[in-house]
């Protein structure tokens, strides 16, 4: 079932949303729909504001109005998130609600994705992706939170460095 799991945005009263996510939690705690309802999210960001006592660093809602419930559509679930107070609907079509995909996902930064990789710097690799496929290269540098791996190829006969991710490259041997 945890393959119809999607994250569907609800749209609510502005001001509302720390109550719609709190009362879609306790909703959810009291019927015991954990299996249709896994998370709910209100998508933040840190800023600095300048004010006249100096700079000063708030979180701030990135879509203010807006909750993103991670959940599987069915009848049920549907009328448990609408019916909460302070939700005016899903975003999509009428009674339609329409899911995120998984680039508006990882652009959020709702989920955190955990890439292992099985090689580390100064390791032979094999790039297997992109304009490079094929090329054989050293780790130079590994930049996990952005996802990036930096290796060292030979091109021309000259050592050239080149920035993929993490995906893109595999072990030698």
């Amino acid at each position: 079932m945890s393959g119809d799991l999607k994250w569907y945005v609800a749209h609510t009263y502005s001001g509302y949303e720390n109550t719609v996510a709190v009362s879609i939690e306790r909703a959810v705690e009291n019927r015991g729909m954990h299996d249709l309802i896994q998370e709910v999210n209100i998508p933040m960001e840190t800023v600095t504001e300048i004010t006249e006592n100096g700079p000063k660093t708030v979180e701030r809602k990135v879509f203010p109005g807006y909750v993103l419930v991670k959940m599987v559509m069915t009848d049920e679930s549907w009328h448990l998130v609408r019916n909460i107070r302070g939700v005016t609907g899903f975003v999509g079509s009428a009674n339609d609600a329409i899911p995120l995909t998984d680039e508006e996902i990882a652009a959020l930064g709702v989920e955190k994705r955990e890439i292992v990789v099985s090689y580390q710097v100064g390791d032979s690799v094999k790039i297997t992706d992109g304009a490079l496929a094929s090329f054989l290269g050293t780790v130079d540098e590994l930049d996990l939170e952005r996802g990036k791996v930096r290796v060292v190829v030979s091109m021309f006969g000259r050592e050239t460095p080149v920035e993929l991710e993490l995906d893109q490259v595999e072990p030698i041997g």
